[in-house]
């Protein structure tokens, strides 16, 4: 884990941290049109073993050393631990082994620390294993959620100076077609199992605010992608493949459009909207870089060559495509307007430079890839790709 660390302190995605968003105009910060400002000094952070929450939590005990962090997580097949080895050490962070949906739990950790804060990331996020296996996603993503704002709202017992601020995704507004951008204002039309389980949770969220006054913010964010994401995901599992020479399956004709954010300029994004968001409100995050899955596809494949030293174009050939994926929504967008001018935060990283930092990052930790993938990703791989990879609908 020494190694680790170390390639995570070279990585600039991590050194870069919650550095607060500038007007790139003047070059300064301008003043944000909110009065609010949460002072977070203990916060309890569901699940911070996951891929945005370890980045979440890297980036947060080094900038804010005078808040406590206790990090509760089930660490399922996605959760890995030894992503926070570097602040074990530290008395800033605290981890906690288990369910968020245990409420005698949460209540315990609770009463220990006297949270004033929620951060909640926890959830199982793949659609693909949310058709698998929908219960699941209902058990974590709204039981577990109604667990913690019940936990909160009894502890907090109509407090103002505090905060539960719920991360979810854009999946909840559905599908778009071509043009148009959803909005903070959108109506909900989740079409997979994981996308009706978060929206679920999110309308639990804004019920809690409006039944008890409870301080909530929500944030929906577009397709994340940077260190410490599960292989299952498209973009390590793509740069894993085109490393090892194995075929890249792509659903469909890859015409299916993602907008695209790093997790680093997610997290400063979720920072900002924590301090300085008016309890009761959403904020929409996203990278303003959209692409579709063929064009992420091809652009990683030339990346990886580059970094290989490979001649351009080697790995073009691997790419299959294959039977798509079961109401397969065409195109996610957003428009992030209301969070860049309330409170004054955009993205700092073009696609293309954060997706070359993440295949570096990869390729210089392939110890943890290989790690991560454990039987459940196996078995997930052979269930979801196997027959799809054995009978191409085409080849490049």
């Amino acid at each position: 884990m020494d190694f680790l660390y170390l390639e995570l302190q070279r990585c600039p995605t991590l050194q870069r941290g919650l550095i607060p968003a500038r007007d790139s105009r003047q070059g300064r910060r301008k003043r944000l049109a909110t009065t609010a400002h949460h002072y977070p000094r203990s916060v309890l952070v569901t699940g911070g073993a996951g891929f945005i929450g370890s980045n979440y939590l890297l980036q947060a005990v080094k900038a804010h050393p005078e808040t406590r962090f206790v990090n509760l997580d089930a660490l399922t097949y996605a959760g890995q631990r030894e992503n926070l080895a570097a602040l074990e050490a530290g008395s800033a962070y605290t981890f906690v082994q288990g369910d968020i949906a245990d409420l005698d739990l949460v209540t315990a950790l609770s009463e220990e620390h006297a949270f004033d804060t929620v951060l909640h990331f926890a959830a199982e996020s793949h659609v693909d294993r949310s058709i698998l296996d929908p219960l699941a996603f209902v058990r974590t993503n709204v039981m577990g959620t109604a667990t913690l704002l019940e936990c909160a709202r009894r502890a907090w017992n109509g407090r103002t100076d505090v905060r539960f601020h719920h991360i979810s995704t854009d999946e909840v507004f559905g599908s778009l077609g071509p043009e148009g951008l959803f909005r903070e204002d959108t109506a909900y039309d989740p079409r997979s199992p994981y996308s009706a389980s978060k929206a679920g949770a999110d309308h639990l969220v804004r019920a809690y605010h409006e039944t008890y006054g409870l301080p909530i913010v929500i944030s929906n964010a577009s397709n994340n992608y940077g260190p410490f994401q599960y292989p299952e995901k498209l973009i390590p599992l793509v740069i894993q493949n085109a490393v090892a020479g194995a075929p890249v399956p792509v659903y469909g004709k890859g015409d299916n459009v993602r907008d695209w954010l790093h997790v680093g300029d997610h997290c400063s994004a979720i920072d900002r909207i924590l301090q300085y968001a008016e309890p009761g409100s959403t904020y929409l995050v996203g990278g303003g870089e959209e692409r579709s899955n063929l064009e992420i596809v091809r652009l990683l494949l030339k990346l990886v060559d580059q970094a290989l030293d490979r001649p351009e174009g080697t790995s073009l050939k691997l790419i299959q495509f294959v039977t798509d994926r079961p109401g397969h929504d065409f195109r996610y967008a957003l428009d992030g307007s209301k969070l860049a001018t309330d409170l004054d935060w955009t993205p700092s990283r073009n696609l293309e430079e954060g997706l070359r930092e993440t295949v570096a990052w990869y390729l210089a930790n392939g110890t943890w890839m290989e790690q991560t993938r454990n039987r459940s990703y196996d078995e997930y791989y052979e269930t979801q790709y196997r027959d799809r990879i054995d009978n191409p609908t085409e080849t490049t």
